[in-house]
């Protein structure tokens, strides 16, 4: 009886480790329910070990254990499906090298526990086979085109139609996944989830994988693509920093507000709802999956405007139309068939034996370009042996392997002329720039060769010269002229005093006529004795005849206006001078030029 309690207990403790282990996590501090319900599934895939097995696998395996020949409804007991456990985990260790090898048992009784508490939660120790199905396809590793291919098989018809009948039981099950990490208020299975994810009647493949594949998805399975997405970003560095944690760097998503510029927040503020600044939670946020540089942005820009990027590519390829058989034995999974896609690129595939790359030529993605075209190259190899096989009395030629390689010849032989073009030109660019680069430095020697022109500069120069010094006493004699002026208006200004204080004692002046001699008079002598310190007209040695003028006749005139117009014809004078120091110096260089223009048509002359 211990011993049995003590079995129960350590069950019991196995049951609930996973759960306490997504706990510790702390997850809940998630804001939005899709990033959390993601968040836990993702870390109950990663810590069960299902994000190493492929849905290929898992589909073998299904075909291994024989769960194929049973209808959906049935139900396997525990031990059962440990068994089939087993055998995928036992596989995946056959895989994976020796330095990365798992845990068996402890991913089993993990795996197994969940299962239980997802899908058996009264106790009955039984579960359904599509329920298994359901659960381990869409909890498994893989793309997500892969899986949604291999449900549609799962819930169509023989003519390729979805049943919506089974199709709500798909997501009763798939729901349950939800609920099971506690986010069942969110994402919990109704009565109308089918009419809002479908709401026509016909449902081919095509159609049902653009409405599952679609941005956004229907939202009581939008966190299934997000769990794809938050698989790929894992390990995306993002060069950028937090503008609220202020980290230097990002991993995983990054979100770029569309209001605020420059705002960008790692993943897990922005999970959290955190903000700073004029930002706020309400604003639109913009995911980023991965980072390019500017340079990359920069090309991709006018890659695009020029057209060499494709625009509004298909998240999945085209596929037939008409019904294919359920997808339980790998057989079927790897047989693809001619399918033409919106690139107008004709996929050839195999229709024999299965081979490992199926998944990579039914891969929309473009990083798979290079696979999938060494795979359609494969498969053509794979069909002209099947044919020369077949029919090989008739020996019929590779014709399209021929025309292949001889299409690719004549391409490689282009791009080695354009190469040798681009060459060429880049050569004689950098010719043509010498020789400019010589032609703008002219030498000595070259200068020496017109003499005519050299003579013709000198006496340029000289002419400059002496314009040179005529300015330079012209500016001279302008500052004796403004000396002797300023002593003029000195002694006009002493004189008017005089007057004004004579007028001011003399009994016959009156205020009338004080007040009319506001003018001052011009000065002149009264005797023939008095020293030259005192005598205004020694005062004007060097000054204008103007100003002489107006100091020899005896009519009283404005001696102010009369020293202002001495001084502008001097300014005149000043003027005229710096014109033709000017044109001197534009005929200087015009010979410049001439020179240097000569030497160059000697040059080429020469050549």
């Amino acid at each position: 009886m211990i011993e049995e309690g003590s079995k129960r207990g350590k069950a019991m403790v196995e049951k609930r480790q996973l759960f306490m282990e997504m706990r510790a996590q702390n997850f809940d501090v998630i804001r939005l329910s899709t990033y959390r319900t993601a968040c836990k599934l993702r870390f109950v895939q990663k810590r069960c070990n299902l994000h190493l097995v492929d849905v290929w696998n898992m589909i073998e395996a299904f075909r291994d254990s024989g769960l194929n020949t049973l209808d959906h409804n049935a139900e396997i007991n525990v031990s059962r499906l440990e068994t089939i456990l087993s055998s995928i985990y036992y596989q995946l260790n056959k895989r994976l090298p020796t330095t990365h090898q798992i845990n068996v048992e402890q991913s089993i009784g993990l795996l197994l526990n969940f299962m239980v508490a997802t899908y058996d939660s009264e106790g009955h120790g039984k579960l359904t086979v599509f329920s298994m199905k359901s659960m381990l396809a869409t909890m498994c590793g893989g793309k997500i085109v892969d899986k949604l291919r291999y449900i549609f098989s799962q819930i169509s018809d023989s003519n390729g139609v979805m049943a919506f009948a089974k199709f709500d039981q798909f997501l009763r099950e798939v729901l349950k996944l939800p609920t099971a990490v506690f986010e069942g208020p969110s994402f919990g299975y109704t009565e109308h989830s089918v009419r809002t994810c479908f709401p026509q009647q016909k449902i081919l493949l095509n159609t049902f994988l653009d409405i599952l594949m679609a941005d956004p998805p229907p939202q009581c399975l939008v966190w299934l693509p997000l769990m794809h997405r938050l698989a790929n970003v894992e390990n995306v560095f993002h060069p950028v920093e937090c503008s609220y944690c202020r980290s230097e760097s990002m991993m995983g998503f990054r979100y770029r507000c569309q209001q605020c510029h420059g705002y960008q927040l790692c993943q897990s503020c922005f999970w959290r709802g955190h903000a700073n600044g004029p930002h706020s939670n309400q604003h639109q946020m913009k995911e980023h999956s991965s980072w390019k540089s500017p340079a990359k942005k920069l090309s991709h820009a006018i890659s695009k405007s020029l057209g060499c990027v494709p625009i509004g590519e298909p998240p999945h390829p085209m596929f037939p139309e008409q019904s294919e058989k359920p997808q339980d034995t790998m057989a079927h999974t790897v047989q693809p068939k001619p399918v033409a896609n919106n690139m107008n690129n004709t996929m050839l595939m195999s229709s024999g034996a299965p081979t490992p790359t199926k998944s990579v030529l039914e891969s929309p993605s473009r990083l798979d370009e290079e696979h999938r075209l060494i795979a359609r190259y494969a498969a053509r190899l794979a069909a002209e042996a099947g044919n020369s096989t077949v029919s090989s009395s008739t020996q019929c030629p590779p014709t399209d392997l021929s025309f292949n390689f001889d299409a690719n010849k004549q391409q490689r032989q282009l791009i080695a002329e354009l190469e040798n073009k681009n060459r060429e030109i880049l050569q004689e660019i950098q010719r043509l720039r010498l020789e400019h680069e010589q032609a703008s430095q002219p030498t000595p020697e070259k200068a020496q060769q017109n003499p005519t022109l050299l003579a013709e500069l000198r006496l340029l120069r000289h002419r400059k010269d002496e314009l040179e010094r005529r300015m330079s006493a012209l500016q001279e004699s302008r500052r004796e002229l403004m000396v002797q002026l300023e002593g003029l208006m000195r002694l006009l200004k002493d004189e008017e005093q005089k007057q004004a204080a004579q007028t001011g004692g003399s009994p016959h002046s009156s205020p009338s006529h004080g007040a009319g001699c506001s003018m001052p008079m011009p000065i002149r002598s009264t005797s023939a004795g008095s020293t030259p310190t005192h005598t205004p007209q020694d005062c004007l040695a060097g000054v204008g005849g103007d100003v002489l003028e107006a100091f020899a006749h005896g009519v009283p005139r404005n001696l102010r206006n009369d020293l202002l117009v001495a001084a502008d014809s001097i300014t005149n004078t000043m003027s005229s001078l710096v014109k033709e120091l000017h044109s001197v110096d534009d005929a200087a260089e015009e010979e410049d030029n001439n020179m240097r223009n000569g030497g160059l048509r000697d040059r080429a002359e020469a050549e």
